[in-house]
């Protein structure tokens, strides 16, 4: 496992996401108060940004804008078709006001 660095926390603004690039990996990065969320980028179903998507502070999850699938923030479950299969997600904490994500080794090249 690697840990990598994606920005200060006060580059995310707080309920929205934003597309980040660390290690190789196209994440998308949710910020809901003091609390961040990293999931892969890509919506399971369609190939699209998640990023660009709607999130629901109160449901915690992130809805693709394509069809209308929404991701739990936490564990990157689909709640409703057309996606059937759940988005990665990683680990983030913040360090002194930097946000850190932890991803295995073979995930931030890209495998």
């Amino acid at each position: 496992m690697t840990t990598l660095p994606i920005g200060p926390l006060d580059r995310f603004v707080d309920g929205e996401a934003a597309q980040v690039e660390a290690g190789g990996l196209v994440l998308a990065v949710v910020r809901l108060g003091d609390d961040v969320y990293v999931l892969g980028d890509r919506c399971t179903h369609a190939d699209v940004s998640l990023a660009e998507g709607e999130v629901d502070p109160d449901a915690r999850t992130i809805e693709c804008w394509r069809h209308g699938s929404a991701f739990s923030l936490e564990s990157g479950e689909p709640d409703a078709l057309p996606a059937t299969r759940p988005t990665p997600v990683y680990d983030a904490t913040v360090v002194d006001g930097e946000v850190l994500v932890t991803v295995t080794v073979d995930e931030s090249a890209g495998a």
